[in-house]
């Protein structure tokens, strides 16, 4: 494992308890950081690279502004912010698709990205340095078949990073995103086989990605040698879509 320069920053990571986002925070925790999970469902054994713990739901403003003021009062301040915080949906047609669903998914996978994001950019603003990234989807870019929810969270997720990177860019503060082609996670639990049989049909290395290689390239986009790049894109789709 390379070693990057997170010392002494505060990442916070939504939905870090488990998954992807555990990863992630392993690996900052690794090169250095202190390792902030928001989730929903906090761990019930946080191993030693957890720095705190917040109950967060990434949906409501108020748990947002909580925790943001507990991570702050707890570690003096919020460097980094991953937001992986998400859920897939079901697989089905369009045309089948309940607009409970609908409005479910988009309110996880988009809207509490947004919200995520609005509530540490103030505090990252009077410090004049932040990084935030945020976990998109390679179907954000291509559109996965019986997901129509999840491709179209993940598509405004890419739009809103773009935004957002912009608004920030004359600051210190660097906002992008990765689009990650299918890692196996316990948010295959939630797909069928098929979908996950497809998913796989589409990438040429003919593997799944390991979220140890997604952990790796979002780590090194918080650090502050990611200077430069701002409201970008970041492919990690084993070959599926590279633009």
């Amino acid at each position: 494992m390379n070693q990057l320069d997170l010392q002494g920053r505060v990442a916070v990571i939504t939905g870090g308890a488990s998954g992807l986002g555990l990863a992630i925070g392993q690996r900052m925790a690794a090169s250095g950081a202190k390792f902030v999970v928001w989730d929903r469902q906090p761990m019930a054994n946080p191993g030693p690279e957890v720095a705190l713990q917040c109950q967060v739901d990434v949906t409501d403003e108020a748990s947002l502004a909580q925790a943001c003021e507990q991570t702050i009062a707890a570690l003096g301040k919020i460097d980094v912010m991953v937001c992986s915080a998400g859920i897939t949906g079901p697989n089905t047609t369009t045309w089948q698709y309940s607009a409970q669903d609908w409005r479910q998914v988009i309110d996880i996978n988009l809207t509490g990205v947004f919200l995520s994001n609005r509530a540490v950019v103030p505090h990252m603003l009077e410090r004049n340095y932040g990084r935030i990234i945020n976990i998109a989807s390679i179907a954000g870019k291509d559109g996965n078949p019986n997901a129509p929810a999840y491709s179209a969270s993940k598509a405004a997720v890419i739009g809103l990073t773009k935004s957002l990177g912009k608004e920030t860019a004359k600051s210190g503060i660097r906002v992008n995103c990765v689009t990650p082609a299918a890692v196996s996670t316990p948010m295959f639990a939630q797909m069928t086989q098929a979908h996950i049989d497809f998913m796989l049909s589409k990438i040429p290395m003919n593997r799944f990605g390991e979220v140890e290689e997604i952990a790796a390239m979002v780590s090194w986009m918080a650090t502050e040698e990611c200077s430069f790049t701002t409201g970008a894109v970041f492919d990690l789709s084993g070959g599926r879509a590279v633009y």
